[in-house]
């Protein structure tokens, strides 16, 4: 990437990565945060960003360094005790009329632990909320929804050692439906899947105190068990972190739907205490937002938008091993409030 001095650019930051969250940053250069997931926020200088899998991220930098060349770089945040790749991809961000032979340098990224970083991080995310662009907050919550996030073992004939890893919501591991959810809301048909997901754990139990390696065996019906939400209701979600098998940070997208952060924090969740320091004022508004390893993480957003969606973790290996729900929004009383119907030259699946 080729730069003049004196110049601003924007760029706009897309995380293809798969199965890591990552930090980027460039050498010599500090990044104003202007816009994340496609949402604008208050502006902020930092020397690194923090970000997920199909996360998108604009900063903008100024081209007011000495005239050299310089590494953008980018490499996994990891605070579990996990083995993965640390390898760190690089790019060069170059002055015009530097030579090409001059050797760039490496910026200081966070450690590959540094959870301090990414909890600091994230807190400086926040919404505009300006006349222009204003925060609306849902204050008044109809449904208050509690899932905790799991990994176990379950019993696998054809595996090594017959066990295979899963993943699960409320100890429910998400079974792929053979008929398309969306399709079977529509028309009615019955038996693809269930509207009796728990709002709550089954069992509850201390979420990140020593690890647990007992029950691990997770809940697999035959057919998916969604949520179902009324229309145009407010909805609360705390993302609650659990010590089964390991703790993690687990990054969750939920389609159809932008809500608001309203709250994190390290430990369990307590219902009590800790909606008394929500951000109810000026909270960032997303799509995809990381659960923190041991921690929780409390969102809010309108249910306006009818159809089935799906709520996921955003690292595939997770996604596969089913951690991941969906919710049937009802349709509205008026006539643009339902669900469209297909178009007539739909191909079938």
């Amino acid at each position: 990437m080729e730069v003049e001095k004196g110049k601003t650019y924007l760029l706009r930051i897309i995380s293809a990565a798969l199965n890591d969250e990552l930090f980027f940053a460039i050498a010599g250069h500090n990044m104003t945060v202007v816009e994340i997931d496609a949402v604008y926020t208050k502006p902020f200088t930092t020397e690194a960003i923090l970000i997920a899998p199909g996360q998108t991220t604009n900063v903008l930098i100024r081209a007011n360094n000495m005239p050299s060349r310089y590494f953008m770089a980018a490499r996994p945040f990891m605070d579990a005790p996990i083995s993965i790749d640390n390898k760190t991809a690089t790019a060069i961000l170059q002055y015009k009329g530097v030579p090409k032979t001059l050797l760039p340098r490496l910026p200081k990224l966070p450690a590959l632990n540094d959870s301090a970083f990414t909890l600091s991080y994230n807190a400086k995310l926040r919404s505009l909320n300006s006349l222009q662009f204003p925060a609306n907050v849902p204050l008044k919550v109809d449904r208050r929804l509690f899932y905790t996030i799991g990994l176990g073992m379950d019993p696998c004939s054809t595996c090594q050692n017959g066990t295979q890893l899963v993943a699960s919501l409320n100890n429910i591991t998400f079974v792929m439906p053979k008929t398309g959810l969306l399709q079977a809301h529509y028309f009615n048909l019955k038996g693809v899947f269930t509207t009796d997901f728990p709002d709550r754990p089954p069992t509850p139990f201390n979420y990140t105190g020593a690890p647990l390696t007992a029950n691990l065996q997770t809940s697999q019906s035959t057919r998916p068990r969604l949520g179902k939400i009324a229309f145009n209701s407010t909805v609360e979600l705390v993302l609650q972190d659990t010590n089964l098998l390991s703790v993690e940070s687990h990054p969750f997208h939920l389609h159809g739907y932008n809500f608001f952060v309203v709250g994190t924090g390290i430990g369990n969740f307590d219902p009590k205490r800790d909606p008394s320091n929500y951000n109810l004022i000026d909270p960032p508004e997303r799509n995809t937002v990381g659960v923190p390893t041991g921690g929780w993480t409390a969102i809010r957003f309108r249910a306006d938008n009818p159809g089935v969606w799906f709520m996921h973790c955003h690292l595939e290996l997770h996604t596969g091993w089913g951690l991941k729900t969906a919710f049937v929004v009802e349709d509205g009383p008026g006539p643009n409030q339902s669900i469209l119907p297909p178009p007539k030259d739909l191909p079938p699946c």
